[in-house]
């Protein structure tokens, strides 16, 4: 692992390096090999990951892993109608769920990020998003320090939610989004889960 490359794991398969951290080996690896880069779509779907990328920002994404069903319960599924509608009572419960990161600004953020994906057609928020996946062609990273925080098309995405009303999303968190919808492939050139 010196050279920040793809790490062999205690099955023999090669992956990044994230995904086998030691303490947290068993949430990590199931993430990364069927989730992680993977094509996400449809509305709500891609309301979740925007709502946990937020929610992850400043914290370790174990942390959101360890907290996924709890979100789901809170947020209702991440139904953007549903959680449309939640009212300022909603807001105080959900600052009081511990099965979440109780956090006043993320949790304003994420529903005024239904709102404003309620505003929008069904598919609209999937064909949003989807508009910013680079061409095809970049080069598969030989380690993390070939994989970019914030690209032009990740910061493209983010002026675009913005100017939506989405909040709480700019070209880093896009970016992580974009990475964990699969609209870029950042699972490194030799990790087994890249083909």
């Amino acid at each position: 692992m010196s050279d920040g490359g793809a790490v062999i794991g205690p099955d023999g398969l090669a992956r990044c390096p994230w995904g086998l951290e030691a303490e947290s080996r068993a949430d990590y690896r199931a993430y990364h090999d069927t989730e992680w880069g993977r094509p996400v779509h449809g509305d709500d779907a891609l309301y979740e990951r925007i709502c946990l990328e937020s929610f992850q920002s400043g914290l370790s994404w174990l942390t959101i892993l360890r907290r996924r069903e709890g979100f789901r319960a809170a947020f209702a599924d991440f139904s953007i109608p549903k959680v449309a509608a939640f009212t300022a009572a909603d807001e105080e419960r959900l600052l009081a769920d511990p099965g979440i990161i109780r956090n006043r600004a993320k949790i304003a953020a994420a529903l005024a990020n239904a709102r404003a994906a309620a505003e929008l057609a069904p598919g609209e928020l999937d064909g949003i998003v989807w508009s910013y996946a680079p061409p095809a062609g970049r080069p598969a990273p030989r380690t993390f320090a070939d994989v970019p925080a914030i690209t032009p098309e990740s910061t493209a995405l983010a002026k675009d939610l913005k100017k939506r009303g989405f909040r709480f999303i700019g070209p880093t968190t896009a970016y992580a989004l974009m990475q964990a919808c699969g609209l870029v492939n950042d699972h490194l050139a030799d990790c087994h889960v890249r083909g």
